[in-house]
C-alpha cells in the first residue's frame, strides 16, 4: 500500500498511540480548535488531534500532527534527531523519480471531482486559529507550481487566505522559489498554474519546506524520504502533478497583475505580520477523496516551529558539510522559532573552518540570522551548553562577524528595507565563532567527570525514588 496520511496514522497508532486524540463534540472552525490546543499546549501536551464534528463542514480536521520531533522521526523511519538530520541530508542526495499514474485509473484523490461553481472552498471545514489572523486560512497547504520555461516542478508550504468560495490569497515569501515562478509567468503576461495539496504523509510537508538545490525536485526528495516513489497523477484542470494519495487538491491560476488585500496573519516569528495586496488563485476545480480528512496546521504555535525546522536541519547539514567534513551537527533550535538562530558543532581542524561553515549556512537558508558556531564536545541539542560556549570561548572583538544588508526573513518583525526606517526583506546576520583556538595556543582543559565511565552507567540500576522522612532518612544511612 502507497504511504499516505491514512498510513503514518496507522503506524503511529502502534508507535506512539497517546499521541492521537479526538474530539466528537461539535466545535466551531472559528477560533475554537485553536483554543483547545492552545490549552493543550499550556500543559505541555502536543497531540494530533482529529476533530470529527466540526460546524459548517461534513469533513473533519487533523490538526498538530506535526507538533513533535518523536512523531516526525518515525515518519522518516529513524531513532532520534541526530540521525534525523543525518538521513535527511544523505536522502536529498538520492532522490527517488515520480511513479505516474494513469488519470483515469483507481486514484484515491479522484474520487470526488469537482469543477467550476462545485468547487466550493466554503465547504471546506477551513479554520481560524491565531485571534487576529486575517480570516480561514489553509494552513497545511503545499503549494505546487513549475517553471514557466523548464517544466521544473516545485513545491512550497505558502499562506493561503480564504477570501471567497473560488478565491485563495496567496502570500510567499520573495526569496522563495514559488515568488521567483509567478514573477516570471506575470512577466510574460500568462497565468500561472498551481495545485494546492491538503492532507498526505509527513514526508511530503518536510520536502516541500526543504532547501534542496535549484527550483525543484521536493516531490523527488518525498519519494526518497518515504523510501518508496511518490504516486502522481496530472491535475484535472492544470498541468501539474499531484499525489494520488492526497487527501483533497485544490487546483486554480493566477491571473497576471490581479491582486487583493490579504493579511494579517500569526507567523513563524510568533508575530502578526505582512498584509497587502496580493495575488491570488481563482480555483478551477478541487478533487478528493469520498471521505476526505481536511489536515490543517496551527500556524504561529510549536507545530510550525517544527514543521520548518526539521527539513532544513538536514539540508543545511548536507551543505555544511559539503564545505566542512568535519561537521557534527546542526539545530534550528525552537527559540528562534525554528529559523533564525543556527548552532553548529564541528571538530575543528583549521582556523577559518567556523566562518566557512556559517557562510555556508547563511547562503542555504535566508531565514538564518545568528549562527553560533561550538567544538564537538558541545551539544547543539543542549541550548544551555552552547550558551555555556559562547560565555566561556567567545569575545566579541574578535570572534565576531557582522554582515549587514542581507536578504533574510521577510516575516521577522525586525526585518528592514534600503531605507532603515523601512520595512522589508534585509536583515544583519551575526556570526559567532565560539569554539576554541587550535593549537599551539593553550586553552583550558574543561572540567568533566570520567567520561567513559558515565558512558557506562545506567542510571536506573543506581537510582530508586525516596519516599523522605527524617526517620527514614538516618535508617537509609545507616545503611
Amino acid at each position: 500500500m502507497a504511504k499516505s496520511l491514512r498510513t503514518f496514522l496507522d503506524e503511529l497508532s502502534k508507535h506512539r498511540p497517546d499521541d492521537l486524540k479526538e474530539v466528537t463534540r461539535p466545535v466551531d472552525a472559528e477560533h475554537e480548535i485553536a483554543a483547545l490546543l492552545s490549552k493543550l499546549q499550556r500543559r505541555q501536551e502536543f497531540p494530533a488531534v482529529l476533530f470529527r464534528n466540526v460546524g459548517g463542514s461534513d469533513y473533519p480536521v487533523l490538526i498538530n500532527l506535526h507538533a513533535s520531533y518523536e512523531r516526525m522521526a518515525i515518519a522518516m523511519g529513524v531513532a532520534d534527531l541526530i540521525e534525523m538530520q543525518r538521513v535527511h541530508a544523505e536522502r536529498e542526495a538520492n532522490l527517488r523519480p515520480l511513479r505516474w499514474l494513469d488519470r483515469d485509473g483507481d486514484i484515491p484523490v479522484r474520487e470526488v471531482v469537482l469543477r467550476g461553481d462545485e468547487a466550493d472552498l466554503t465547504k471546506l471545514p477551513l479554520t481560524h486559529k491565531c485571534e487576529k489572523d486575517a480570516g480561514k486560512y489553509i494552513s497545511a497547504g503545499v503549494s505546487i507550481m513549475k517553471e514557466r520555461d523548464t517544466g521544473q516542478v516545485n513545491t512550497g508550504m505558502y499562506r493561503l487566505q480564504l477570501q471567497g468560495p473560488r478565491q485563495l490569497g496567496f502570500m510567499v515569501n520573495p526569496a522563495n522559489h514559488g515568488s521567483h515562478i509567478h514573477r516570471d509567468y506575470e512577466d510574460h503576461g500568462e497565468p500561472t498554474p498551481i495545485a494546492v495539496v491538503i492532507g498526505h504523509h509527513p514526508c511530503f510537508y518536510l520536502s516541500s519546506v526543504a532547501k534542496v538545490p535549484g527550483p525543484g525536485h521536493e516531490m523527488e526528495l518525498c519519494g526518497s524520504l518515504m523510501g518508496e516513489d511518490l504516486e502522481v497523477v496530472r491535475g484535472e484542470t492544470v498541468d501539474l502533478p499531484v499525489p494520488a494519495h492526497a487527501e483533497i487538491v485544490i487546483e486554480g491560476y493566477m491571473h497576471p497583475g490581479k491582486r487583493q488585500y490579504e493579511g494579517t496573519f500569526g507567523e513563524w516569528p510568533g508575530y502578526y505580520n505582512m498584509e497587502g495586496p496580493r495575488p491570488f488563485i481563482e480555483v478551477t476545480a478541487i478533487t478528493m477523496r469520498r471521505d476526505a480528512i481536511c489536515q490543517d496546521l496551527f500556524n504561529a504555535h510549536p507545530e510550525h516551529t517544527i514543521l520548518g525546522a526539521i527539513p532544513r536541519m538536514g539540508s543545511l547539514y548536507r551543505a555544511i558539510r559539503h564545505v566542512c567534513p568535519n561537521l557534527v551537527g546542526v539545530n534550528l533550535p525552537w527559540s528562534g522559532g525554528g529559523r533564525s538562530f543556527c548552532y553548529i558543532s564541528l571538530k575543528k581542524r583549521a582556523e577559518g573552518e567556523p566562518t566557512q561553515a556559517a557562510f555556508a549556512a547563511l547562503t542555504t537558508e535566508p531565514n538564518v540570522k545568528h549562527v553560533v558556531i561550538v567544538d564537538d564536545d558541545i551539544d547543539v541539542f543542549n541550548e544551555q551548553e552552547v550558551l555555556w560556549a559562547m560565555a566561556m570561548r567567545f569575545q566579541a572583538d574578535t570572534d565576531m562577524k557582522v554582515i549587514p544588508n542581507a536578504l533574510g526573513a521577510h516575516l521577522n518583525p525586525s526585518a528592514y528595507g534600503y531605507n532603515r526606517l523601512e520595512r522589508g526583506a534585509m536583515e544583519t546576520k551575526v556570526i559567532f565563532d565560539c569554539t576554541k583556538p587550535l593549537p599551539p595556543v593553550e586553552f583550558a582543559e574543561r572540567a568533566l567527570a570520567k567520561q567513559d565511565l558515565v558512558d557506562a552507567i545506567e542510571p536506573r540500576e543506581y537510582v530508586r525514588p525516596l519516599a523522605w522522612s527524617s526517620d527514614a532518612a538516618r535508617s537509609a544511612l545507616k545503611k
